[in-house]
């Protein structure tokens, strides 16, 4: 009964500048991706309340030669997880462990290696190719459906980058990653505004002190 998040979140998904004009003058759906490596699972994927790593990631994704980003932009969602995996709690991390344990007696009868997450290149310090967590995502995900319980969403927190200093326990590009699984729990798209700068408080020189 502890499983509802409340009221609505921001999350930040970074993609192409026209991609995001596109998905918010409703040109286009925001497409949900399906990568076996994608760590949770099948749904659309956003940085809650993290506008800097979304474009940050737009950028880094672009100099990729495959990329399709043209011109890295953040296009920004209101969010209502409504029942939400969450493994920021410790009774759906309890249940993934036991999603994990199902999942290698499946691959034990089938003779079936069990994926594994892995790096995309040498050089990546992180498992970014997650495809044993995307497999245990899923089929915790399956077993729930199978006892009537659906979720419209999963939330978990990503240790990402090197270390932000020597010893640290931090990383440097430490997040909170959503992936909607149920397109209902976006309420809706924005184009995220920049910070004006110039604005200045009109009542700060009303201010009467005792």
């Amino acid at each position: 009964m502890y499983s509802i998040q409340p009221s609505l979140l921001l999350g930040f998904h970074g993609t192409d500048k026209k991609v995001a004009y596109d998905i918010v003058n409703h040109i286009t759906e925001m497409r949900p991706s399906t990568n076996s490596y994608d760590w949770l699972g099948y749904g659309m994927y956003f940085w809650e309340g993290n506008y800097e790593r979304a474009k940050q990631y737009a950028t880094e994704d672009s100099l990729r030669k495959e990329s399709n980003i043209e011109e890295p932009y953040v296009v920004g969602a209101a969010i209502d997880l409504q029942n939400c995996f969450d493994l920021l709690n410790q009774k759906h991390i309890d249940f993934l462990k036991v999603a994990y344990d199902n999942l290698v007696d499946i691959f034990s009868e089938e003779h079936i290696s069990i994926p594994e997450n892995l790096p995309f290149s040498s050089s990546d310090f992180d498992f970014k190719r997650r495809e044993l967590d995307c497999a245990v995502i899923r089929e915790a995900l399956r077993l729930a459906a199978e006892h009537g319980v659906y979720f419209d969403s999963v939330r978990a927190a990503f240790l990402e980058g090197n270390p932000l200093y020597e010893g640290a326990g931090f990383r440097m590009y430490n997040h909170i990653q959503l992936s909607i699984i149920n397109p209902d729990c976006i309420k809706g798209f924005f184009l995220p505004r920049e910070k004006d700068s110039d604005w200045a408080n009109p009542y700060r020189s009303h201010i009467h002190h005792a």
